[in-house]
Formats: C-alpha cells, structure tokens, sequence
C-alpha cells in the first residue's frame, strides 16, 4: 500500500516532492539534531488522492493515528487529555514555497477539558483561554469558512480603544471564545466541534482544499507552479510562545531578503504566537533586540541559523518559537528575496566558498533583474514632494499610482489600465489577487515579515508595511495619516527602499546598478551561447541599451521616427501625393531627418551592429481620422478637404495587420525603400569617415514570397552602389508561417533571419494582440493556455515555426545568422527555448536586457532545481 504519512525521523531534504519544502525541511534539521518539536507530513500524495475523490485515500486516517501514538511518546502527552494535552498545529507545506497562499490551524486539540488540564499544566489560566480564544478564530475561518472580519469584530470590540490583545484577561477571553461559537452557529450553521480527532480530521482537509483556493492558484499562475504538486500537510506538537515574558515567536532569515546583507534579520514578539508576527496584529521588534533580552536563546538560534546555511549552501527562512527560554525550530526553507538580494547573496557566496559561480549564475532568477532595472524616485523631486506618512521598508522599489482600499477593486482598475496603489490596514492571504494587480502596497499595520511584505517582496512589488500614523476607513473610502486626507483615486507615491509615501506624483530617476550586479552578468557572459541585442528607435534606446550590456540593436522601427517634429507634416504630404515626382519630393523632404535619426544611433552603436527596418505599418497609421484634422491637413498642404477625406477611406482597411503594410509598401512605392536605404547608407559613410565602426543590416518586413526579398534586396543593393558603401547585410523578418515553410528559398536572398516572433504569434495562432486581452485570461485560467503567448513563446506551434525556419534557411546557407526580435526575446522561459534551437541572438526592449543575458547563461548552464 502507498505510504501516506512520514514521522520527521523518517524523511529528509531530498523527499520534496513528496514531503513538500517545510516537510523535508523538518526532517532534515530533525536528523541534524536540532531542537525541532516531535511531528509527521502527510504526502503530497494524498492531497491529490483527496482533490480527486473530496476523501481521505484508504489507510491514511489509520497512517495518522499510528504517527500521532508516536508524537504523543516522543511529547510526553496525550492528544485530548484532561491533564496534560498535547496540542497540534496542522500546517501547509507545498514542494515550491506559497507564503500566506494556504492554511494552518494552531492550538488543535482543546476543549473544555482540556483547556483546565492545559491551565493547570502550565501555571497560567489566562494563556489556556487565550490558546483556546485562538484556535476557535483560526478553526472557524479555516476549516469551517467563516469571514475572518467576523472574529476581528468582536476582537476589536472586546479589546475597546488603546489595549492590545495581551492587556485580556482570562475571563475576557472565555467571554470571546463563547462569542465565536456564537457566530460560527449563526455564520456555519454548526457547533463548534469538542472531538480533538473530529478537530484533527476536518483540519487536514481544510489544508488539503487550500491547495485549490483562489489565492493559491492566483499565486501558481504567477509564479508558473504547476497545478498537479499538491500541497503536502505537517501535524506538529505545538510550542507556545505566549507563556509570558521569557516566551517569544519570530521570523528570521539567515540574511536580509531585501538588501541581501551578510546579517542576521528578522523579527519576534514576546508573549505571542506565530500568527501574530505574520499578521501584523502587534507591530514585531527586530531581532537584534533579542542579543540583549533573550542572549542564550538569541546565540543559539544564531548558531543554528548559520548550520542551516552552509547545510543547503542558501539563504534560509526560518520560523521559530521560544517556550519559557527554550529554543525549538518550527520551519526552514529557501528564503524569497528581492532581485537586487538575490545579486549580492550570490556574489558573496562564491566569495565565501559557499558556492561556485555557476551556482550562483543558476542561483538568480533572470525575471528578478527587472526589479534592479526601473527607475527610482528622482532624489530632487522628493526633497519638496508632500509627505504622507512612514512605514517600514517592506519591499524596495518605487511606484506611483492611485489609491484603492479593496483587493477586488485594484484588480478591476488594473485590467481597465490604471495604476493603483493599494492600501489596507493590514493585507491577508485573500488580498492576494488585489497585491497582483497594484503598482505597490501600503499597510498601516504589520512588520517586515508580514504577509504584505513577504507577498511583495515574492513578486518584486514595492511595499511600505507598518505605517502606524495611518489610518484607513473602508466604510468611507479614505485613509488619514496627521490629519492629511487621502480619498480613493487620489494620487500617491511610495518608496519601498525608504518606507516613505508621498501626496501626489512624483518623478522618477534611473536606477543604478551595484559591482556585485556588474560582476554576475560578466560570470553569465562567460557561459551563455547567443547573443543578446536590444530594440532601440532613439539614441537615447541605444545608449542605455548598450549601458545594459546589448551587443547591437536587433530591431529599429523607421517608422517611430516618422512622428517627431514636423516630419509626420512630409510623411503625410508623402502619403496624399498622386503622382510618383510628388512623392520623391515629399520624401526629399523626409531624407534629412532619417539620415540624421540613424547618424546619432550608430555613434552610439560605434562597433556594434544595428539592425533597421524598412518601412512596416500600413500608411493609414499616420494619417488624421477626424474631420476637423483632416481640414487643417488639407488647409495645411493645399488641397481640398475632400481630397483628404477620400485618400484617408481608401487607405482604411478591416484587417491592417494583414493589409497593406511591411515589404508590400516597399513593392508597391519602390521610392519609399529607396529613400530609407540611401539615408542609412549616407548616415554610415558620414560616421565613417568621423572613424565610426558601423555594421548596418537592413532588414525588410513581412516577406512571405521569396520573389518579395529579392525585389526589395536589388533595390537596396542599387541604392548602396550609388551612395558608395559595401559594409553592410540584407535580411528579413520572418513573421510568417509561409515565411518559415519557404525558409530556404528565402534564404537565397537574404544574409539573416529575425523572426517577429510578435506577429508570428498572431499569424500562427489567429489572435489579434490587440484584442487577446478579452479572452486569453480566461483561457489561462482553464488551462487551455499555459501562458499569454504574447509573453511566452508558444512552444509548440510558434516555436516549432522558428525551429524550422532555423534549419530550413541553413539548409540553402550553411551559416546563415538567425535572431529573435519579437518581445519574447526578453522572457527568460522564451529565451532558454531560442537559445536549445540554435539561435545566434535575441533582441529585447532594453531594460529587459540583463534579463535576457542571464536567462541566456540559465539555458547554457542547464536549468536548476531551486525554490520558484
């Protein structure tokens, strides 16, 4: 029979799968002898054994029961004694850490008898009714699905203004434990249950259904975590650090998950339990306090802290609790750090000898680079920026956008295309989907490892927790901090790195980036296989592009050009010209700019090669639609406005994109290729003789024909005879599927492949990018698309085209240099896949350049088993 349930003794770090990342994490510091209290994990396997059938596989209650004898020997109690209980927290624990995404009940066992036996056991009443007052409130909303701001309600009430939760006395609390049963009647139509084993038995259902609640699965669509792992289930003799003063609960990592400095870092609360840390109902101390009020405990902790590191050779998230001085380990597991953490904890590592560099390189997700790579809040603009109120630096970054109180709301407002900032008195595991779609959060409550800060640090979001002077009224849609009011749709900027908000907008400033970010993306430079490029129109794209590291522009947009100035003025005298001499005239007029475009983009570029586009978007585009724009345009050029108007509608079309556009305008007007080239092939003789190294290639889009190329690559071959150049090559996009399947004829005429992996997505799958946006959420969401293939290269269909124009164009010339210039050419997922088909290189916007190196170094290195 399959084997259900694992005592701690039993497992070890290499049974993730099944025993999921907190099990084997206790199993493992419970061989390497620390001070873990007695427990087992029920498998992975069992919770999708439950998932499919809504029961407990055969054998597993018999599996628990047996481990549970075990715990109550290895404890010294019994489970549902009247003397001296034993008492259980049942917690969650899948292969991939899902902080907050899934459920745990704490102080599982108690009664009314056994909350005498557990007052007389330990000496203390009021910590017996206060254990019960909590495991009723966390029973109620886990496993019996009571809203938690029911509980809170009474909580609020009974605590009245200016006490805490540890100014209750015992009979208080009894009086609220008795007020929760109430509610649970009223809200579950259900008694409370007094059975421990009927407690024990609901409560590892609850957490096997958490797996499939909507938090969780939001967080595993982020984090691309699979549906099918199942969460694993640890039952654990609990610990208590609300047994007065010389008891204490924290969080603490091995070292600091948002700047990834070498210290101990974390918080605890004495006299509380672990729910209060994450929760944020008593603002935590840091855990340097801990040195000078606990030094026994607080060196010994240090000590293991340490063990663990150089153990899994990582930084390590560890739960802990102090039980009248002794020290016991609840959790270990792969700390979740910021991108610029994840850097230095890197680099320093291989500095230590803890790791080498190929480790460390596999060690950084590519995505978290984007978290170095945005701008901060411009240092002037914040010297004179209305300031709101402070809070702890939670998570680093900077963001502005409106304020919404309601996780729901934020959602609503993203998809709409706002930003939005939001802002709760404390966030919960429900506010998940809500933290998803804000630009940053702020909580007036909470502390460092709260459920905000960890949420957002995860997913590389700003976060300002524990801003204390505020206040937030969700009946009336506004938050108060000193007096200054802030209504819903107001306008404020927060600083992650600072803990600061701010009134209003601000601007912003270029982040800079850190030796030890230089230093890992020169190790990944030394081991990935293709090349990385950026998509830049301006000089000012090339030159922070280069900055990032791009080795040339794989893509520049003509026509992106076309829109500055007065030019749009020539282009559009271009577009209404009737006669071939009006338009050579009108571009005449155009030359100058684009010469003078591409002779500031190679001096940046100098020694690089830059990759140009002709012409591509249908010529609609950049013409006027509205009467009054189309008069001033004709008043403007001359002509009549019916003139205008008719060029206008015989220029619309039903499907652009599949319209009159890319190659096709250069076949149809040969003039206007004609004056593109020769403005690029000027701009490099000019910047040649001023000792610039330019290496253009222009390419031509939209080719499905192979006659299509070899028109357009005669004519810009003319072009280079007359200007004098001949360092240069001739290419195409290939962006459609009979691009791909003709590859090799194609081949003959060109000296590269980009494929626009943009529209290769539309053409192949049939999906306007413009309009995906109304259903591909919801194929995403039931499965029938494992990502937006507008983010994620469609492996498959997409993919398999780029396999084949790959080998297809080599086939006719051996050699034949092949790129990716779509946006998939900065998704790390995407780029490992370009890099196993032979790519040479990929193009990227550029600020998603690191990204792309280091993905690049992911694929050569092979991927890595590691913590998402």
């Amino acid at each position: 029979m399959t084997k259900y349930v694992y005592l701690f003794r039993e497992g070890d770090a290499s049974m993730r799968d099944l025993l999921g990342g907190k099990g084997a994490g206790l199993a493992e510091m419970t061989r390497a002898g620390a001070p873990v209290p007695p427990g087992f994990t029920i498998t992975t396997e069992a919770c999708n054994a439950y998932s499919e059938t809504g029961r407990f596989p055969d054998g597993l209650w018999d599996e628990v029961l047996a481990a549970l004898s075990d715990v109550e020997r290895a404890a010294g109690k019994r489970f549902g004694d009247a003397t001296n209980p034993l008492l259980l927290s049942v917690r969650s624990g899948a292969r991939f850490s899902m902080p907050g995404m899934m459920d745990t009940v704490l102080n599982l066992g108690l009664n009314a008898a056994a909350i005498r036996g557990l007052a007389e056991a330990s000496g203390d009443e009021r910590f017996a009714a206060d254990a019960y007052r909590r495991f009723v409130q966390l029973f109620g909303k886990i496993v019996l699905g009571v809203d938690g701001n029911r509980f809170e309600q009474v909580l609020e009430t009974a605590k009245g203004p200016g006490r805490q939760d540890t100014d209750l006395a015992a009979d208080e609390l009894r009086q609220i434990a008795g007020q929760y049963k109430e509610v649970i009647r009223t809200d579950a139509n259900t008694d409370f249950p007094d059975d421990p084993y009927d407690q024990l038995k609901a409560a590892i259902a609850a957490v096997f259904r958490s797996w499939n609640g909507r938090r969780a699965i939001d967080y595993r669509r982020l984090n691309k975590i699979s549906d099918s792992l199942g969460t694993a289930v640890n039952v654990q003799t609990m610990v208590f650090g609300n047994l007065g003063n010389t008891s204490a609960t924290g969080v603490a990592f091995s070292r600091n998950p948002a700047t990834g400095e070498a210290v101990l870092y974390g918080e605890y609360l004495v006299n509380a339990q672990g729910e209060d840390v994450v929760a944020g109902i008593r603002t935590p101390r840091p855990i340097a306090e801990m040195a000078r009020e606990m030094p026994d405990v607080y060196e010994q902790f240090a000590a293991i802290s340490r063990q663990l590191e150089l153990h899994y050779r990582d930084v390590q998230d560890m739960e802990f609790t102090v039980e009248r001085g002794r020290l016991y380990m609840l959790q270990t597991r792969t700390g979740k750090r910021t991108g610029a953490a994840a850097v230095k904890i890197a680099v320093d590592m291989v500095a230590e000898g803890v790791i080498d560099r190929n480790t460390a390189i596999q060690r950084v997700e590519p995505a978290s680079l984007d978290q170095l790579l945005h701008p901060m809040l411009d240092p002037k603009a914040r010297l004179t920026a209305p300031f709101l109120t402070r809070g702890l630096p939670a998570s680093p970054g900077a963001a502005t956008g409106k304020v919404v109180f309601h996780p729901d709301l934020a959602e609503e407002r993203a998809k709409a295309g706002e930003e939005v900032i939001l802002v709760r008195t404390e966030t919960a595991p429900e506010d998940f989907h809500g933290m998803v779609a804000a630009q940053a959060v702020l909580t007036a409550r909470g502390g460092m490892t709260s459920h905000a800060a960890v949420v957002a640090r995860g997913m590389g979001k700003p976060c300002v927790a524990g801003a204390s002077a505020l206040t937030v009224n969700y009946k009336e849609h506004f938050c108060e901090s000193d007096g200054q009011r802030v209504l819903e749709g107001d306008y404020i900027t927060l600083d992650g790195s600072t803990g600061e908000v701010f009134l209003g907008r601000i601007d912003t400033s270029e982040p800079e980036l850190s030796a030890d970010f230089r230093t890992l993306m020169g190790w990944a430079d030394e081991v990935r296989k293709i090349g990385v490029r950026a998509n830049a129109d301006t000089p000012k794209d090339a030159r922070t592009a280069r900055g990032f590291g791009a080795e040339g522009i794989g893509l520049c947009r003509t026509e992106h050009m076309f829109f500055e100035g007065d030019r749009i003025d020539a282009v559009r005298e271009m577009i209404l010209a009737e006669t071939i001499a009006e338009r050579r005239l009108a571009l005449a007029k155009i030359e100058p700019y684009q010469k003078e475009d591409f002779v500031r983009i190679f001096r940046e570029m100098d020694g690089l090669p830059v990759t140009i586009r002709t012409l591509d978007p249908p010529l609609h585009e950049f013409l006027p639609h509205e009467a009054p724009e189309m008069r001033a345009l004709a008043d403007q050029l001359g002509i009549s406005f019916d003139q205008v108007k008719a060029r206008v509608e015989g220029l619309r079309e039903a499907n652009p994109m599949l319209g009159f556009r890319g190659c096709r305008l250069g076949i149809v007007y040969p003039e206007i290729t004609e004056m593109q080239a020769r403005a690029i092939f000027s701009a490099a003789k000019e910047c040649a003789a001023a000792g610039i190294d330019v290496q253009p290639e222009i390419m031509i889009p939209l080719v499905g024909m192979p006659e299509e190329l070899r028109r357009q690559e005669q004519l810009v071959r003319q072009v280079a005879r007359d200007v004098g150049w001949d360092r240069y090559l001739v290419g195409t996009m290939i962006e459609l599927p009979r691009a791909a399947l003709v590859a090799a004829r194609i081949a003959e005429h060109a000296e590269f492949f980009s494929f626009g992996t943009n529209d290769l997505t539309q053409t192949t799958l049939g999906i306007s990018r413009d309009d995906s946006g109304h259903f591909v959420p919801k194929y995403i969401e039931s499965r029938l698309y494992a990502d937006d293939p507008f983010q994620v290269v469609d492996q498959e269909g997409v993919g398999e085209l780029v396999r084949m124009g790959v080998e297809r164009g080599r086939s006719r010339k051996p050699g034949l240099k092949t790129g990716v210039c779509g946006e998939h050419g900065g998704d790390p997922a995407s780029v490992m896949f370009f890099a196993t088909i032979g790519v040479d290189y990929v193009s990227c916007s550029p600020y998603r350049v690191p990204i792309a190196r280091l993905a690049a170094a992911h694929a050569a290195l092979g991927e890595a088993s590691r913590d998402k």
